[in-house]
C-alpha cells in the first residue's frame, strides 16, 4: 500500500496525463518528479508529426524541473492507461540517469499503482559523464 505522499505523486502524474498532446500514438502519459525538498513538478507527453521531436512525460517534467533550479530528486510515477506497468523508454532512463540518478520509479495506471523499481535497476549499465571523463587524453 502506498504512503500519502506517493499516492499524491501518482495523482499528479494522473492528472499532469490529461494534458498529454497524443494526436498520433492516443497514448497518453503522465509523470511526476518529487525533489528532495517535498517539490512535485509534473510533465506530460507531446507529440510531433516528426516523431523524433516528440517529448516524453519524464523528459518533460525533468527538463522543467532542471530548469526551475531543483537538482536533488526522490522519485518519479509514470502513470499510462495499461494494464501493465509502463517503464520509462530508453532516453528517458538516460535522461533521468544523467539528471536525477538512481530514483525510485513508481509505475501506475489510472486506478493503481503497478510497479516500483530502482532506475539502477532499469539501466544497469548507464552510460555518463564519468566514462567521459576517464577517456579524456586517450585519443591516438
Amino acid at each position: 500500500m502506498a504512503d500519502e505522499s506517493c499516492e499524491k505523486l501518482l495523482t499528479a502524474a494522473r492528472q499532469a496525463r490529461r494534458h498529454a498532446l497524443a494526436a498520433y500514438s492516443h497514448f497518453q502519459v503522465g509523470a511526476a518528479l518529487e525533489t528532495k525538498a517535498g517539490k512535485i513538478i509534473t510533465g506530460c507527453n507531446i507529440e510531433n508529426a516528426s516523431y523524433g521531436l516528440t517529448m516524453c512525460a519524464e523528459r518533460v517534467a525533468l527538463f522543467k524541473a532542471l530548469s526551475e533550479g531543483e537538482r536533488e530528486f526522490l522519485r518519479m510515477a509514470i502513470v499510462a492507461d495499461t494494464t501493465q506497468p509502463t517503464p520509462p523508454c530508453g532516453a528517458c532512463r538516460q535522461i533521468l540517469w544523467e539528471f536525477a540518478g538512481d530514483l525510485e520509479i513508481i509505475l501506475a495506471n489510472l486506478e493503481r499503482e503497478t510497479a516500483r523499481y530502482r532506475l539502477k535497476d532499469l539501466l544497469p549499465v548507464p552510460f555518463d559523464g564519468g566514462i567521459l571523463t576517464s577517456a579524456v587524453g586517450r585519443a591516438s
